[in-house]
């Protein structure tokens, strides 16, 4: 019997109370997939994610996640979002931070547990900066940082890791080695990734999800420079790597 879709949206429609951010999409993300949301500024990109984890509640249309409701199953889900709320003036290490991914799944009040801790440093050391733990937060560089934010999303061992716009202002070596991690971490995790970065796409990400008010699903290796000029509205260029991916995403009927 083939797994159910991690994520699946049936002609969904939000609105922030004027025009549609999004309307009617529908999509599939499967188990193991590792998926960039794509598309212009303002097209519903953020959207998505928000309402796949359940910040969001669309005014039509069905979503689940995991069979279920989104905000049923936030424990399943890991999350970074585009801007960390974190003031680089509080007194925090990098320990403290990735333990705030912890909040709700273990106790309500008190100190954290040693599994917590453990947990922690697990998720440094799986994100390659074990060596950092005690290091003040503000004193991270850009990549660091970022990482720090991976592993405060992966500490309470999701099954699905959304991220929004995880390499924004990185230099090209460090995003590269950033999406290095990633891939790795897909091994056991589903990933939608909200990306500005076309030229990446066609390197790491298995499909890509264009968003321009309604979406439409592609494997990787099908996307085309007209696909994108009728996304952004101008002649854009795809770079393309050999790398076939054999999973398959629904296209949008």
């Amino acid at each position: 019997m083939e797994h159910e879709p991690i994520v699946t949206m049936d002609h969904v429609t939000f609105s922030y109370g004027g025009s549609p951010a999004i309307e009617d999409v529908s999509l599939r993300v499967e188990r193991d997939d590792f998926v960039a949301i794509i598309g212009p500024n303002g097209g519903g990109k953020t959207t998505l994610i928000r309402i796949m984890l359940g910040l969001l509640v669309p005014q039509a249309g069905e979503v689940k996640v995991f069979g279920q409701s989104p905000h049923m199953v936030r424990t399943r889900i890991g999350y970074m979002p585009q801007y960390a709320s974190l003031d680089l003036k509080f007194p925090v290490n990098v320990t403290d931070v990735v333990l705030l991914g912890r909040l709700g799944k273990t106790r309500g009040f008190g100190p954290f547990a040693r599994s917590d801790r453990q947990a922690a440093r697990r998720a440094l050391e799986e994100m390659e900066i074990g060596d950092l733990a005690n290091r003040p937060f503000s004193r991270l560089s850009g990549g660091q940082r970022q990482r720090s934010l991976i592993a405060r999303a992966i500490v309470g061992d999701p099954e699905l890791l959304l991220l929004d716009e995880p390499t924004a202002s990185l230099d090209a070596q460090v995003e590269a080695e950033f999406y290095e991690l990633l891939r790795k971490l897909n091994q056991r995790l589903t990933i939608v990734m909200v990306s500005h970065d076309l030229g990446v796409v066609s390197r790491y990400v298995k499909n890509v999800v264009c968003v321009k008010l309604r979406a439409v699903s592609h494997p990787t290796e099908k996307m085309s420079g007209d696909m994108l000029k009728d996304i952004y509205g101008s002649d854009m260029c795809l770079v393309r790597h050999d790398q076939v991916h054999p999973h398959e995403v629904h296209h949008d009927e």
